[in-house]
């Protein structure tokens, strides 16, 4: 099976190490990887790189990402999210869409957001979530994110169904509570689906399912290319004999190459790896695949 990225769509109830281990098993790959995690309350777009693709996870984690997800009103809970118990209560006040949408405005741009404890970030070499658990509550530092869009969905007296629109590291068991906050009271989110990651918003996801179903019939699956991510580095053709150097480990000079700017590197057998040009043009490499 040859090397590139699968979009998954991976099921409610699952963790996305378990879902990446399924794909594995599934088409016996010992060298993949899943992009961005997903609570296992989540379902939606889970990135896999198979293979040599694996050298490219750093560009996917950049992109922005897109999520649909309800908030329910009036109850906090534990972990922000439906799987954990109900820490407090409160009144829901009437909510009108113009309210609503005044509230969600103040979200928009860049901000800072704490992220919570029920969360993998590690400190002294523990999960938060493990610590949060134990009853153990540490101060986190405020995370630069930004939103790009927010929208309301639908409303009802209870619940707000949100889209948005945001950067890597955005929590939106984080952005529901303080949503709930600015409309005077508290929630947590319900339901939680990521839509799609930047630059596979056009792109068809497999489901579990179908994969089986695809591997039972002898057939694979339609991977992206490991170059499909990377349409925002310039493109740098080199000829046989120049990539060949580069392989090497050497730099090479290439005319009207940008400068000071990380690049893809394409020779006569197609994308081979990713370099870096310096202040003089001259490209070094960086990380290449295997040939």
């Amino acid at each position: 099976m040859p090397s590139g990225i699968l979009l998954l769509d991976k099921p409610r109830g699952l963790s996305s190490n378990a879902a990446l281990q399924r794909v594995r098993t599934l088409f016996d790959r010992e060298k993949a990887g899943h992009v961005g995690s997903l609570d296992p309350l989540a379902t939606g777009m889970l990135p896999i790189c198979l293979g040599e693709a694996t050298k490219v996870a750093s560009d996917i984690v950049a992109g922005r990402k897109c999520y649909r997800f309800t908030v329910t009103l009036g109850a906090r809970t534990t972990t922000g999210d439906a799987e954990g118990t109900v820490s407090e209560r409160a009144a829901i006040p009437p909510l009108e869409r113009s309210r609503v949408a005044t509230a969600l405005a103040r979200f928009l741009g860049a901000g800072q957001q704490i992220p919570p404890m029920y969360s993998a970030l590690k400190r002294a070499g523990q999960p938060l979530y493990r610590l949060a658990r134990a009853g153990v509550t540490v101060e986190r530092a405020p995370r630069a994110i930004e939103v790009s869009q927010l929208r309301l969905l639908t409303l009802t007296p209870e619940t707000l169904e949100l889209e948005v629109l945001c950067s890597k590291g955005t929590y939106v068991r984080v952005l529901a509570e303080d949503i709930a906050a600015a409309l005077d009271t508290v929630g947590h989110v319900s339901v939680l689906r990521r839509e799609y990651v930047e630059p596979f918003e056009a792109e068809t996801m497999y489901t579990l399912e179908s994969l089986a179903q695809t591997r039972a019939q002898g057939d694979e699956p339609t991977l992206l290319p490991i170059d499909h991510p990377l349409g925002h580095l310039p493109a740098v053709h080199l000829d046989r004999e120049v990539a060949q150097r580069v392989r090497h480990g050497q730099a090479v000079n290439v005319a009207d190459t940008p400068r000071g700017t990380r690049v893809r590197l394409y020779s006569d057998e197609g994308f081979f790896g990713i370099g870096a040009s310096d202040a003089e043009g001259a490209v070094h490499p960086r990380r290449l695949l295997r040939s």
